[in-house]
């Protein structure tokens, strides 16, 4: 088992992340070194728990633990105030205290959803994250971001607020559909791009899916070590943490255009990274040729790297005046001085308009 700690600076924050195959058939072994208390809620949505919802809940049970069990409809269009709401109602009809504790079983929209939830009731309850997703495994379930959608824009309502424990089992990812584990691969080649181009090489020799399976708790580890290590270094994402947002800037104004339903959250940064690329090699800050290299290896695995209309840009570039990066008119944004080493370019949004062009950026 491969174990990494995530130590907060200057707070008592501090949490395992355990990677290892199998794992999920001793999560009630794993809860019991960390909670001593009986009650749990345990969120998921109608595709994990087919999956492993009901497995988990027995398990839990078996070794003694009060278990509530709420099940919510896939898909980001969950994760939003009306499911924060409910998920209230829940917990204050089980009478779950302060000491009590929930667990968020599924991909990145329950991870952030749970999170959030419970950070803000009863003034925060512990947490322990179970990601099921590529996406999920390498990126959302660490570092402690937590949030819900507005109608907005994505990640508008949110906190810092760390799980007590994470537990990754690269297994659960054999179950996944060929699109939803590319998805996850968006989030990995974003971790290579931004920080390691060796890894980035590694990336591009995998050949298949099966490629990357036989090696992915390797993968898996690599990209929540760099996360880690960001996110001690900056936890409130106010320098360094910036980094983990390339392709972003574009990529949730995009999502909140299309209302999460026209491209997956791993689409949408793939064509962010390209987009934000294409830019700034035309500008002189990437190096030449970068684009071509990162879009080759986003295409390898089946991700889109541009919008399949690209006049809607007119409508998706106001929405980034609401992203989370932009303080005091000042945008940060990622951009790579080449593959491999990322920076932040303070801007405006207006740095955005020759997408407005669509192919024609000199």
């Amino acid at each position: 088992m491969t174990v990494l700690t995530v130590e907060v600076p200057n707070t008592t924050t501090h949490y395992p992340l355990k990677i290892e195959k199998g794992l999920m058939a001793h999560v009630a072994e794993e809860i019991k070194n960390v909670y001593t208390n009986k009650k749990i809620v345990m969120i998921t949505d109608t595709n994990v728990h087919q999956l492993y919802g009901a497995k988990l809940e027995q398990q839990l049970t078996d070794s003694g633990f009060e278990v509530k069990l709420l099940v919510l409809e896939a898909g980001e269009q969950t994760k939003s105030i009306t499911s924060l709401m409910g998920i209230y109602s829940e917990l204050t009809a089980f009478n779950l205290t302060r000491s009590d504790l929930l667990i968020a079983l599924g991909g990145g929209v329950i991870g952030d959803l749970v999170g959030y939830a419970a950070a803000t009731y009863l003034r925060g309850i512990a947490f322990v994250q179970i990601p099921t997703t590529l996406l999920a495994q390498v990126d959302s379930s660490v570092g402690g971001k937590v949030a819900i959608d507005l109608p907005e824009g994505k990640n508008l309502v949110g906190a810092f607020y760390h799980p007590i424990l994470v537990l990754i089992d690269p297994n659960v990812l054999q179950t996944l559909t060929d699109s939803a584990f590319n998805d996850g691969m968006a989030e990995v080649i974003k971790y290579a791009s931004i920080q390691n181009i060796n890894f980035f090489h590694q990336l591009a020799s995998y050949q298949s899916r099966e490629a990357v399976m036989a090696e992915i708790e390797q993968v898996i580890e690599c990209c929540c070590s760099m996360k880690r290590d960001l996110v001690q270094a900056d936890e409130k994402d106010t320098s360094e943490r910036m980094l983990l947002n390339y392709g972003h800037t574009v990529g949730h104004a995009i999502e909140a255009f299309y209302h999460y339903k026209g491209y997956t959250h791993g689409q949408a940064i793939s064509i962010g990274m390209i987009a934000i690329n294409r830019l700034t090699e035309a500008a002189g800050i990437s190096r030449k040729g970068s684009t071509a290299v990162v879009k080759a290896l986003l295409e390898q695995y089946h991700l889109p790297t541009e919008l399949a209309d690209p006049a809607d840009y007119a409508d998706i570039l106001p929405l980034i005046k609401l992203d989370k990066k932009n303080i005091h008119n000042t945008l940060n944004v990622v951009v790579l001085n080449e593959v491999g080493a990322a920076k932040l370019l303070k801007t405006d949004s207006d740095f955005f308009g020759p997408l407005l062009k669509g192919h024609d950026i000199k």
